[in-house]
């Protein structure tokens, strides 16, 4: 009996040992599983997204220049039109009117001119008086061509092809001088306008070429638009609150497909010099902030935050929080405790990023 004892007791000390034995292995291969790398510098581009305001190369409000009675609309919501159609119609009576009194008045100045003229022939009356008499018939053409403006106001045509948007005002609506009847779109062209960075703006500058000049706009649901666009211009001045300046792309629409007032996000290739690049997954996030683990000459690793810059396929452009030449944990971050002193590899750089799925551009 005793003998079975001391045998059970010796199986379970071996046990024990092989147990502790193996979990002290463990925790030693777990401690040497970590590699680590450093921040690589390189001039390279990526690909950045902007929120945009989508806006017609031309839109235009289109107003009544009289008052009076809509008397009738030629046009519904939505609907394309041609330069010079007639769109609205204001009831012109009382301009009618007005021309035919302008018209007898011209006729009536022409007879006075002609027996003014005979009589002056015939040394009956002054010189003055015909000059006189010239005078009142030009007079009177102008009040002719002035009654005639008027009533051609009355008739509001397209002034070029576009897109008639909401019709706030119904038939036999009283329209006053200057009431807005509708707006007109061009949208055979689209401009997005979105704004970049001073960095942004002075790289793009420094390194312009048809290349990053050409855009693609995403659109609300999601797909890009299939016609890629240009930046063609940048607004004068930078935004003092913001630091920002205002850049204009401008997109074809040969589908109709982008209409006034839309957003989207303009995708635009920004280069960088001299950036400094690391994988992603040398990185975590917590609380919307990106972390990595620096390690310092003794072997400790410490959590730091960094600012993400730009975004590469499997990459970061880390903006600030960290130096070239510092090393960080690249495989096994999720498993590194804050000051943990820990055993690793390190790797160069470009090794490194050889290692990953995707490769930088």
């Amino acid at each position: 009996m005793k003998k079975n004892l001391m045998l059970v007791g010796v199986c379970a000390s071996v046990l024990f040992y092989c147990s502790c034995s193996g979990k002290k292995e463990e925790e030693k291969e777990e401690k040497t599983n970590y590699t680590a790398t450093s921040p690589l510098t390189l001039d390279t581009s990526f690909t950045k997204e902007y929120v945009s305001q989508i806006r017609s190369v031309r839109n235009i409000e289109i107003r009544a220049q009289e008052k009076g009675f809509l008397q009738n609309i030629y046009v519904d919501e939505g609907q394309n039109v041609k330069a010079g159609q007639l769109l609205f119609k204001i009831m012109p009576k009382m301009y009618e009117a007005e021309v035919l009194k302008a018209q007898a008045e011209v006729k009536a100045s022409e007879i006075e001119l002609a027996n003014t003229k005979l009589l002056a022939d015939k040394n009956v009356v002054a010189p003055n008086e015909l000059a006189m008499a010239k005078a009142k018939l030009a007079q009177a053409k102008a009040e002719e061509s002035l009654a005639k403006l008027h009533l051609s106001f009355t008739e509001i045509r397209a002034p070029f092809d576009g897109k008639i948007d909401r019709l706030p005002k119904k038939l036999g609506s009283l329209i006053d001088e200057g009431e807005l009847l509708t707006t007109l779109s061009d949208n055979s062209q689209m401009f997005a306008y979105f704004n970049v960075s001073e960095p942004e703006y002075l790289n793009f500058q420094q390194s312009k070429s048809k290349n990053n000049t050409n855009v693609s706009l995403i659109l609300a649901n999601g797909e890009t638009l299939g016609s890629k666009g240009e930046v063609e211009t940048i607004e004068g001045e930078f935004d003092s609150e913001t630091g920002n300046i205002a850049f204009r792309a401008k997109f074809p629409n040969p589908n109709q497909l982008l209409r006034h007032g839309e957003t989207g996000k303009v995708q635009m290739v920004i280069p960088l010099k001299n950036a400094l690049i690391i994988p992603q997954k040398a990185t975590y996030e917590l609380q919307d902030k990106t972390y990595v683990f620096v390690i310092d000459s003794k072997g400790v690793a410490k959590s730091k935050e960094i600012k993400i810059g730009g975004e590469l396929p499997d990459l970061y452009v880390v903006a600030s929080g960290l130096q070239q030449g510092e090393k960080i944990v690249f495989d096994g971050v999720q498993k590194v405790k804050d000051d943990e002193k820990i055993n690793f590899k390190f790797i160069e750089p470009k090794q490194a990023l050889s290692q990953l799925q995707l490769k930088a551009e």
